[in-house]
C-alpha cells in the first residue's frame, strides 16, 4: 500500500482554548509509532492531557517545540503513513525540513522525560515554564513572567503554577 505524509494538527479542546501548551515532546523524525501512542503532552488553561497519534507510521517531522504555544488546528508533526482514512490531513508541503531535527536544547527538553520542560533557555539563563494560569495571574498582578527567575516551581512537570504564583505574590506583600 502506498504511503503519504499527513500534517497531524494541534487538537481543538473547545470553544474557549484554542491554544495548547506544548510541555514534553516523546517522539522525534525516524521514530515508528502506532496508533494511540503517546507523542507528547499538552496543556490548556485548564487541564494536561497526553497527545496520541491518529495512525501507525513514522514520525517524518515535529513542528511542535517544548515550551511553545501552539493554536488548535496548527500542524504538531508529520507523520508518513498508509492509513487511506486519514488521507484528507495529507500534507500540502511534502516536508518541513527546517522541523525535522530537534536544536541541541530542545532534543534535551525532548527526551529527558520528568520535569524536562521545567526550563527554556534564554540568552544564557534558564526560566522556568508557566502554566497558562500562572501567566496570567502574575500579569495580572502587573508582573512579567519572564524576568522572574526566582520562584519555585512545583506544579506538573515541575512548571510554574498558579498556587506557586499565588505563594510568590504574597511573599512580596
Amino acid at each position: 500500500m502506498p504511503s503519504f505524509i499527513i500534517d497531524v494538527p494541534v487538537p481543538s479542546m473547545g470553544a474557549t482554548a484554542t491554544e495548547l501548551n506544548v510541555i514534553i515532546i516523546k517522539v522525534q523524525a525516524g521514530d515508528v509509532v502506532t496508533k494511540g501512542q503517546r507523542l507528547a503532552d499538552l496543556e490548556s488553561d485548564k487541564s494536561t492531557f497526553e497527545f496520541e497519534s491518529p495512525c501507525d507510521g513514522t514520525i517524518h517531522a515535529v513542528i511542535g517545540k517544548p515550551g511553545a504555544t501552539m493554536q488548535s488546528g496548527d500542524p504538531f508533526v508529520q507523520i508518513e503513513t498508509s492509513d487511506e482514512s486519514l488521507r484528507h490531513l495529507e500534507s500540502k508541503t511534502e516536508s518541513r525540513a527546517a522541523s525535522t531535527t530537534h536544536g541541541a536544547n530542545d532534543g534535551a527538553l525532548a527526551s529527558s522525560g520528568h520535569g524536562a520542560a521545567a526550563a527554556v533557555q534564554k540568552g544564557a539563563r534558564e526560566l522556568p515554564v508557566w502554566t497558562p494560569k500562572a501567566t496570567r495571574l502574575a500579569q495580572e498582578a502587573g508582573l512579567d513572567p519572564t524576568t522572574i527567575t526566582d520562584i519555585p516551581a512545583t506544579g506538573p512537570g515541575n512548571r510554574v503554577s498558579g498556587d506557586d504564583v499565588q505563594r510568590y505574590l504574597e511573599g512580596r506583600g
